[in-house]
């Protein structure tokens, strides 16, 4: 009569040595691998504000207005009067006299309002480099974000390639599997593991472009807190309304073209002739007297020159901006509809990896799982699985990465913050 106990089938008797051994696992690798300490939380929004203050391309821009400022002052400067002093072996022998140069045509005005719109230009610039660097810090935090969240990826896969080199060995040893099933999980394990000192790196250098970005030393730890499923998405009516009034690269061309109006005005300006007024005081002619004066006007004759191609050069300069203002709201109409497309498509995309295949891909790990604990299947099959399971998160991780790199497509083209 045969003991029941003592005579399980083998897969039943070392699928409890590999359940056990996976159970006991996980808080092993907690405690050989202790996680880095997080950095304090950054959202989005502080991450944008520190960039507005501290990013250096926006301090540098700032640094023009200052100049511009100056450069209203040279304007506004006048023509400065000349002295001379004659002496003359004829009589009178000597005499003072001075000049006072006078512009005629508005040039001094037309100089003014020149300097004036060239400080529009610059904040308008000022604005353009600001969106630019928001859309930068956008894309940089949720690369970020992502690398962060592919490490956990890799950690997990780490654990289970550990897990599985265990259960191999523990088989292995009771003589129900090859050695090969050892050796082919000491190559998953190392495999794994390389793969999270790749993602560990990538994700510190994600953080440290991050943190150069918005004025941080760059290694400054931060918990990125906005998920890759957040962010606004816009209808094409709201897009296209709000790059009609805040577009920084159509609010540059417009300043653009008002200062090259302000040019015109100057070069239209310039075609009017000056003219010098002054007044000599004689002194020294015995006998005939001994005090006298003269006075004089001058003014230049255009002979020669009459300036009016520096009217026609800038003419064409505002033909020119005018002509790149209309293409730039043909293209941005077309970008903006374009980046409005991917971003619908990227948003569905991972909407059905979150709502369906990734519920479904981490089934499929716990089946295969049991599966092989269990003796159903070997060793490839669970391998297999897992290397399924991981690349379908990779997937799905890539889907809410594609999601934010679409917004940030869209909120370039809009020209200004989207949200």
């Amino acid at each position: 009569m045969s003991d029941a106990r003592g005579r399980r089938p083998g897969w039943v008797r070392h699928g409890v040595v590999i359940l056990a051994t996976w159970s006991g696992m996980g808080g092993m690798l907690a405690a050989q691998t202790p996680a880095a300490a997080p950095g304090p939380a950054l959202t989005l929004g502080e991450a944008m504000t520190l960039a507005l203050a501290a990013n250096p391309n926006i301090t540098a821009a700032r640094l023009q207005r200052p100049i511009d400022v100056a450069n209203v002052g040279v304007a506004r400067e006048r023509l400065n009067p000349e002295v001379q002093y004659e002496a003359s072996k004829e009589t009178p022998r000597q005499a003072i006299g001075a000049t006072l140069p006078l512009e005629l045509g508005g040039k001094r005005a037309r100089r003014i309002d020149l300097a004036t719109s060239t400080i529009a230009v610059n904040e308008a610039d000022l604005a353009r480099v600001i969106a630019e660097v928001r859309n930068q810090v956008r894309r940089a935090y949720f690369d970020a974000a992502a690398a962060t969240l592919r490490v956990q990826i890799a950690l997990d896969v780490r654990t289970l390639a550990q897990r599985a080199r265990d259960a191999a060995n523990a088989r292995v040893t009771a003589g129900d599997v090859p050695q090969s099933d050892l050796t082919q999980s000491d190559l998953a394990l190392a495999s794994s593991e390389n793969e999270l000192v790749a993602a560990r790196g990538e994700a510190n250098a994600t953080l440290a472009e991050l943190n150069v970005l918005i004025g941080r030393p760059a290694e400054t730890p931060a918990d990125l807190s906005d998920a890759l499923t957040g962010g606004a998405m816009l209808t094409r009516e709201q897009a296209l309304a709000l790059a009609t009034q805040s577009n920084t690269e159509l609010q540059l061309l417009d300043r653009r073209v008002a200062e090259q109006t302000a040019r015109i005005n100057l070069a239209k300006a310039l075609t009017a002739p000056d003219v010098a007024v002054g007044g000599t005081f004689t002194y020294d002619a015995e006998p005939e007297f001994q005090y006298g004066w003269r006075m004089g006007v001058s003014a230049t004759v255009p002979v020669f020159t009459r300036h009016r191609s520096g009217v026609l050069v800038e003419e064409s300069g505002l033909a020119r901006l005018q002509g790149e203002r209309a293409a730039a709201v043909t293209r941005i109409e077309g970008t903006i509809v374009a980046a409005l497309t991917r971003a619908v498509a990227a948003r569905d995309q991972m909407t059905r990896y979150q709502s369906s295949i990734l519920p479904l891909a981490l089934e499929s790990e716990r089946q295969a799982q049991a599966a092989y604990s269990g003796g159903q299947t070997g060793l490839p099959a669970l391998v297999q699985a897992l290397q399924t399971a991981r690349e379908t998160r990779q997937r799905g991780l890539q889907a809410g990465l594609d999601y934010q790199h679409a917004l940030a497509d869209l909120e370039r083209a809009i020209g200004a913050p989207d949200r």
